[in-house]
């Protein structure tokens, strides 16, 4: 099995390339990423058993036909992904985002291969209590230029899949958290956690605290794309993926069980709203998959990384 990985050395993908020789022995992992973030560290100590080729390009400008051709599956990561700095910069944004996605699919179709496509649970901005891939369009209230993209690339999948046979899934990844050799640390939990070790107050949007959002572990995000590839689950739909539905306080609460004297500092962000809500991910589970992990689980295997520094930068 031959399987591409775009954006493959980022904070999902460095786990990704690292768990699919395991799982699907004798695999071909092409994987390709721009290092406009320099993570080289996602590329050390590969496992042995994988089959890897790296090609350092950006999406936007390679001959991904060529690359993708032989190939069984396109996971598809590559992107901009900082929600809240979107505003800044929602005109590239969206080119960049949009066209890569556009390309991907294009190349899929061409070469034959399957599509798996990571949205976010952050199109969703409903008054509702709860919401899932059923829900109405006024509960699809995208609250930054980001999650408008991906809703954009979501019907752009749907228009291909029907007019061009795209083979896809559609997942929109609750927030992850987790570690990862490419781990990023600009949103909630890997954030606070990243904060409470150094001392920092946590910076918890002003209206964040009690409000319910969707989360992914790593690790069940990893299993998830794992679990769609050895199922060939390209049904041309959407699936919530997600770990639990948590409250900023329940993650602050936690953290507080490895750090002392936790300070929070209240901020205003672009993207704050009242809403809270509860994300369904009952069509994947209806699957046969079932997430394993927990937040503390996440929050304890961060909190080892700084297990060194913890408390030394009391104020």
């Amino acid at each position: 099995m031959k399987i591409v990985v775009t954006g493959a050395l980022g904070h999902i993908g460095s786990r990704v390339i690292r768990e699919l020789p395991a799982f699907l022995k004798g695999s071909e992992i092409v994987m390709i990423d721009d290092l406009s973030t320099q993570r080289y560290p996602s590329l050390f100590s590969l496992p042995t058993e994988g089959k890897y080729r790296f090609i350092e390009a950006d999406v936007l400008k390679i001959d991904l036909n060529a690359l993708c051709k032989g190939a069984d599956v396109v996971i598809h990561l590559a992107a901009i992904t900082n929600a809240a700095g979107s505003f800044e910069i929602r005109d590239k944004v969206e080119y960049v985002n949009y066209t890569a996605t556009r390309k991907v699919a294009e190349a899929c179709i061409k070469e034959g291969c399957s599509m798996i496509y990571i949205s976010s649970t952050s199109v969703y901005g409903t008054q509702s209590e709860t919401v899932d891939e059923e829900c109405s369009l006024s509960d699809l209230k995208p609250q930054s230029p980001y999650a408008e993209t991906k809703l954009k690339e979501e019907s752009l999948l749907e228009s291909l899949g029907k007019t061009e046979g795209l083979k896809y899934i559609i997942c929109r990844f609750g927030t992850i958290f987790g570690i990862s050799p490419g781990m990023r640390f600009h949103t909630a939990v890997n954030k606070f956690c990243w904060q409470a070790a150094i001392g920092q107050p946590l910076t918890v949007w002003r209206t964040a605290m009690q409000q319910k959002r969707p989360y992914l572990y790593l690790e069940d995000a990893v299993k998830a794309l794992i679990f769609i590839i050895k199922n060939n689950l390209f049904d041309c739909r959407v699936y919530n993926v997600l770990t639990t539905n948590s409250t900023v306080g329940e993650i602050v609460e936690i953290i507080s069980t490895h750090v002392q004297d936790i300070a929070v500092e209240y901020v205003d962000s672009p993207i704050m709203n009242q809403l809270s809500y509860h994300v369904l991910d009952s069509r994947f589970r209806g699957k046969g998959f079932k997430p394993e992990g927990t937040l503390a689980d996440g929050i304890a295997e961060t909190m080892k990384l700084f297990s060194g520094i913890i408390n030394t930068f009391k104020h």
